[in-house]
């Protein structure tokens, strides 16, 4: 159409053009076309690029700034707090226990959490590029003319936000989140804000999680302790330094021994005796906690079986971590153990925290019975801090409820423990559970859970932990201050299994 229009404005009649000239036209319109095709072509690929790079400022999950536009509009502030005299602070957040939520639910859901999470610190941040997601389970934000306690302030917000239920694909959630901030100009330039903050975080995480920290020096000092520590705790088993002592449980009408709890203890060369509130969450942090847990396991079947040929056929107790059951081969490696050293799965108790047993995931639930299968003797620790009911415990194959010792302290003198005692009680025997209560260092307590119904006590009042030996002493001399004895077995009142 083009070519006619240019022969009919130039009114020259076809047969004058001649070949020469229509070739020129024919090339003239194949350049415009081609000229025209590479404009827009070029047009799109420049959208393009444009584009792409306003892709890799965002995280590809949440739609978050990346950790360089965060780090550009956190320049731009420092420069407006120096301008103006104000303070600014930049607050680490990360997400604790979200690897079990991966793991138990899947990558989907994980995924939907994060986004949930991104959209909740979005609508807290004001400013779209004040907050950033630093990778993993891990976000930053920028706050200005906070001082530190407005930065504290501002950070439990931020956790009481996110300790609300999400809802991810049909699912409740409940996270709780660690938080560490750091200020400008008192924690240093720009450049070390978002380190200062991570390392406060850090802090946090170390503590347990759940909770806000502001920087501090010493902290850098702290993490190289803990650096240290674990390098030591990765060496311990092989160096002979891991050690059980046990502590014994009493049957609550006869006030006789009837079975002892496994604790792990740690005598380091150096440091002494490190407790277990201290070198156990850092196994569970840094995948250490299995080897841990098996040896344990070991060592308490080798003790039991020693015992056994004493004729002193105790119920030996060892607590069991959630990373522990989640592995598809524990179970069968447990039941090799106790084979190994004639022991029957029913008179060999795992305690497992009620907040690890309620957890409804696939592994979880896979766990449980694989246990159930063996045949094992579950008791539910930490009783009464969750939120089991008649309905899950019903779904678990456990033996016994171990009420929680913060309910026992209280006892007889406050009606709320002791109402919550009760309950725990009436609904383990609606169940036909045993109840175990822990942490019995009175009298009164004694008398009050013996009131109520407890099969066994165990505490301060009866003995403390001691090595086996000890034990194998106390037991053979059967003195000891509460005047406890010692009875060979009470296994008929626990599990129904013949003694051979």
């Amino acid at each position: 159409m083009l070519l006619e229009s240019i022969l009919s404005a130039s009114q020259l009649p076809w047969a004058l053009l001649g070949f020469s000239g229509l070739l020129a036209v024919a090339l003239t319109l194949a350049w415009w076309r081609q000229w025209r095709r590479g404009r827009g072509l070029g047009r799109r690929l420049r959208d393009a690029k444009s584009a792409l790079d306003e892709m890799r400022q965002r995280d590809t999950l949440t739609g978050l700034p990346m950790r360089g536009d965060f780090e550009r509009v956190l320049a731009e502030w420092v420069a407006k707090a120096d301008a103006e005299g104000v303070g600014v602070a930049v607050l680490h957040l990360g997400l604790d226990n979200f690897r079990p939520v991966n793991d138990g639910y899947g990558h989907r859901v994980g995924d939907a959490l994060l986004c949930e999470v991104a959209a909740r610190l979005t609508a807290l941040a004001g400013d779209p590029l004040a907050l950033c997601r630093v990778g993993g389970d891990e976000f930053a934000m920028v706050l200005v003319g906070h001082d530190s306690d407005a930065a504290r302030a501002r950070a439990q917000a931020v956790a009481a936000e996110l300790g609300r239920p999400f809802h991810c694909e049909a699912l409740d959630l409940r996270l709780s989140i660690s938080v560490g901030f750091a200020l400008y100009p008192d924690h240093g330039g720009r450049p070390r804000l978002v380190p200062h903050a991570a390392l406060a975080m850090r802090s946090v995480k170390l503590a347990g999680g759940d909770g806000v920290a502001a920087y501090d020096p010493t902290m850098a000092t702290d993490l190289r302790g803990q650096a240290e520590l674990l390098q030591d705790l990765r060496r311990a088993i092989e160096r002979a330094e891991l050690r059980l002592v046990y502590q014994p449980k009493i049957d609550a009408t006869s006030m006789q021994v009837t079975a002892v709890e496994a604790l792990l203890r740690w005598q380091h060369p150096q440091r002494g005796m490190v407790s277990p509130a201290v070198f156990v969450p850092l196994a569970e942090r840094h995948g250490l906690i299995d080897a841990l847990g098996r040896w344990v396991l070991t060592e308490a079947c080798r003790q039991a079986a020693d015992w056994r040929t004493q004729g002193l056929r105790m119920r030996v107790a060892v607590n069991l971590s959630g990373q522990q059951l989640r592995h598809e081969d524990f179970v069968p490696w447990l039941e090799r153990e106790l084979r190994q050293h004639s022991i029957p799965p029913g008179r060999f108790t795992v305690e497992i925290t009620e907040s690890v047993a309620m957890e409804d995931t696939e592994a979880t639930r896979e766990a449980f019975e694989r246990l159930r299968r063996a045949g094992l003797h579950v008791s539910i620790d930490d009783f009464g801090t969750g939120h089991s009911s008649l309905a899950s415990l019903r779904q678990l194959p456990a033996a016994e409820l171990k009420i929680d010792r913060a309910f026992v302290t209280d006892l007889p003198s406050d009606s709320n423990a002791m109402a919550i005692a009760r309950a725990i009680v009436q609904m383990a025997q609606s169940l036909g559970l045993r109840v175990v209560a822990e942490g019995v260092e009175t009298e009164g307590q004694r008398d009050a859970l013996v009131a109520l119904g407890c099969h066994e006590l165990q505490g301060y009042l009866f003995a403390r932990p001691m090595s086996a030996q000890a034990l194998s002493m106390w037991v053979d001399n059967d003195t000891s201050a509460a005047a406890v004895a010692f009875r060979a077995s009470l296994f008929d009142a626990t599990v129904p299994a013949a003694l051979d």
